[in-house]
């Protein structure tokens, strides 16, 4: 039995403009101990989903318009703030994409960090004191005693980062959800931060939802992918098969998009276009203008494709011109 299991989730924005469908039917399940990606452009709907998870939507102007999302019995989507905040931040954390902007700048780490405990645990504040010192120690920070009193401008981004990740891991969840939380860091602190959740994930036995833009980052990380677009699933497969045998359109674009597989001297590869206003009537396939695979004629029908499993564990949206050849 999946340990979450999400189901026709939609989450729209109601805004002068008109209704912003950002998730538009999303569904996926997540097995204790392993690791699915949640891939696509900005704007795709990778953390609106996951927000909506944790009910961190601000209402109005969001509202969740139809789904469930079952954790334990518990459906997140329908159960009362009493329950969600019980599970919130104890049995599912998350990791925030700007870890300076998460961080409130006026309190010191140590608040910070302890904070969850104090909330979710009936500990004395010196109890939490100790466990945010292991917490920093946990997670590679030199010197915690010391470290812990200070306050987040005095720390790099990938030390922020890693507080971040001492402060989602402290109440030692069940899932942990990390919203790019590799964005804006070199590539070697990137890899340290990769494989310090991988760590903990091993040795907590956490199951993570990772949210990025990056096919790379995702390849060695992942056990299965969920590739996003103008707020539904286009495909989803184990990450091997998606890497061996991208079926979609833009499956195979965000692949010709990685700069590593890129020819020397050859022009790095962008996709054409931009993303659609999901705000706007979508007719067809939402990839159809930007596709280079085929006729606009071929991926205009009535109702959004729908995602179809092509292959054993392998679902691909069933729009005809994006699933033609390369």
């Amino acid at each position: 039995m999946p340990l979450l299991e999400v189901t026709n989730l939609r989450t729209h924005f109601h805004t002068r403009a008109g209704v912003v469908r950002a998730v538009d039917g999303v569904s996926f399940s997540l097995e204790k101990g392993r690791t699915i990606g949640i891939v696509g452009e900005s704007g795709c709907g990778k953390s609106v989903t996951c927000y909506s998870l944790l009910g961190l939507i601000p209402s109005p102007p969001g509202k969740i318009e139809s789904g469930s999302a079952i954790f334990d019995g518990t459906d997140l989507l329908h159960t009362d703030e009493k329950t969600l905040r019980a599970i919130r931040g104890k049995r599912i954390s998350m990791i925030f994409q700007d870890p300076m902007t998460s961080l409130n700048p006026y309190l010191r780490i140590s608040t910070q960090l302890a904070e969850p405990l104090r909330i979710h645990e009936d500990i004395s504040n010196q109890e939490a004191h100790e466990r945010a010192v292991l917490a920093l120690e946990e997670v590679g920070i030199p010197d915690p005693g010391t470290r812990v009193k200070m306050y987040p401008h005095e720390f790099s981004g990938g030390m922020r980062q890693r507080v971040m990740i001492a402060m989602a891991l402290i109440t030692r969840p069940e899932i942990l959800i990390a919203d790019e939380p590799t964005t804006a860091l070199d590539v070697t602190v990137q890899a340290q931060i990769l494989d310090l959740i991988r760590d903990r994930q091993q040795k907590l036995g956490t199951a993570v939802i990772f949210i990025t833009h990056d096919l790379a980052v995702v390849s060695g990380f992942c056990d299965t992918v969920h590739v996003m677009y103008a707020g539904a699933i286009v495909e989803s497969a184990p990450t091997s098969e998606l890497f061996r045998n991208p079926l979609h359109a833009y499956t195979r674009a965000l692949h010709k998009s990685v700069p590593a597989l890129q020819k020397k001297g050859e022009d790095l590869y962008t996709i054409p276009g931009a993303p659609p206003d999901l705000s706007a009537a979508i007719p067809g396939c939402a990839f159809a203008p930007r596709c280079e695979t085929s006729t606009r004629e071929q991926c205009l029908t009535e109702h959004r494709p729908e995602l179809i499993e092509s292959q054993p564990s392998h679902f691909v949206q069933n729009c005809p011109g994006c699933l033609g050849p390369m």
